[in-house]
């Protein structure tokens, strides 16, 4: 999430293993690991089977690129994508859809829509639980990558040369955490969840550092103060409330809270880990400029108002949602940052992408891209 919740609606994906780009000599990396919910799902969601017929298994999700509906959150490709396609890397195959004889060696991803960081106890235990849509949370995910590992190297000395070369993506992770609870009317205790939900995140960083990794990007979260969700949600008549972009500041606040703590949190695990590189994902500050100037990127039909969706002030109607009846989709999604009032465009997506790949928004930055990004 982010701000992406998978609440409102459905989200699933299908295994997906094209090659993008042939690969005849090492890049900078020799293989992605991602872990995260819906804004990096690429089929976990659907593999686990925890809806039957879910809207984003058919059109017109994945209309822009795929051609077909694969399970992601958006009419094409995710953020996840384009970093693959920059590293000349396979599309990451989902951990739940993986074959017997499948090559899992340049990447796996074990994102899942709706996932959270905080374990399911949590929200059972705080009234929440009849919100969850997986409880394939962040340990789990983790839980995951530790059974597959046997099956990526064997020796110590093995998966040290293999993980040295590899990037892992910890999110982004934790905004369905809130998510659930602002869905719920329950915004009061918001920041109070803030401190775990980063000590979960922390906790598998170090996790992942001694199982090996050496290179980990964690995304903040996005200005979910402009998403369609939280305009429709939580609108207000009272003008203050508003930035000059037309986001709710309170919302857009909060992100940046749990981006500070998240920053400070990473500032301490590299003091502890000098052997790693652990890089922040600065998703807000690069969303917020096609926010603040959606023209200028190239957003002629706005970034507040969904491109899918049911009517409404931002094309966001929680019983028409895209995909459902009485819904439409807007004729160029690529004319718009938003795609389904939770989700972003593959257009967006690629921004944010160039942002992290090619700089300001990854610190420090990510190794030299080999491929350049359309």
């Amino acid at each position: 999430m982010t701000i992406y919740i998978f609440l409102a609606i459905t989200f699933l994906t299908f295994g997906f293993h094209e090659k993008v780009v042939s690969n005849p000599s090492p890049g900078p990396y020799n293989a992605i690991f991602n872990f995260g919910d819906s804004l990096s799902d690429t089929g976990n969601f659907l593999a686990s089977g925890a809806l039957s017929y879910p809207v984003i298994g058919k059109f017109p999700y994945g209309e822009t690129f795929f051609n077909r509906s694969t399970g992601r959150c958006s009419d094409g490709r995710l953020v996840i994508d384009f970093i693959a396609e920059a590293y000349e890397l396979p599309y990451l195959p989902p951990y739940l859809a993986l074959t017997k004889d499948q090559n899992i060696h340049l990447g796996v991803n074990f994102a899942v829509a709706g996932a959270t960081a905080l374990d399911a106890k949590f929200f059972i235990e705080a009234g929440l639980g009849r919100f969850l849509w997986t409880n394939s949370s962040l340990n789990v995910q983790l839980g995951w990558f530790k059974k597959l590992k046997p099956s990526l190297c064997s020796t110590k000395q093995d998966c040290g040369s293999y993980f040295e070369r590899s990037l892992f993506l910890v999110g982004e992770i934790g905004g369905n955490d809130y998510n659930y609870a602002a869905i719920a009317g329950n915004i009061t205790q918001l920041q109070a969840t803030v401190p775990p939900v980063v000590e979960t995140i922390t906790t598998a960083i170090n996790e992942l550092i001694a199982e090996g990794a050496r290179e980990l990007l964690v995304p903040g979260n996005l200005p979910i103060g402009c998403s369609a969700l939280y305009l429709t949600l939580y609108g207000s008549g009272n003008k203050e409330d508003y930035d000059g972009d037309g986001c709710l500041k309170g919302f857009n606040d909060f992100a940046e809270y749990h981006n500070k703590e998240l920053k400070l949190a990473l500032k301490t695990l590299r003091q502890k880990n000098p052997h790693a590189r652990i890089l922040y994902a600065d998703y807000y500050d690069v969303a917020k400029r096609f926010f603040h100037a959606p023209g200028h990127y190239g957003f002629s039909s706005g970034a507040l108002r969904a491109c899918c969706g049911g009517g409404g002030a931002y094309n966001f109607n929680m019983s028409a949602r895209c995909g459902h009846i009485g819904s439409k989709v807007c004729a160029d999604p690529s004319t718009h940052a938003n795609w389904d009032g939770i989700h972003l465009t593959e257009a967006a997506y690629r921004y944010i992408a160039k942002g992290l790949i090619y700089g300001p928004f990854s610190y420090p930055p990510l190794k030299t891209s080999p491929y350049k990004i359309a």
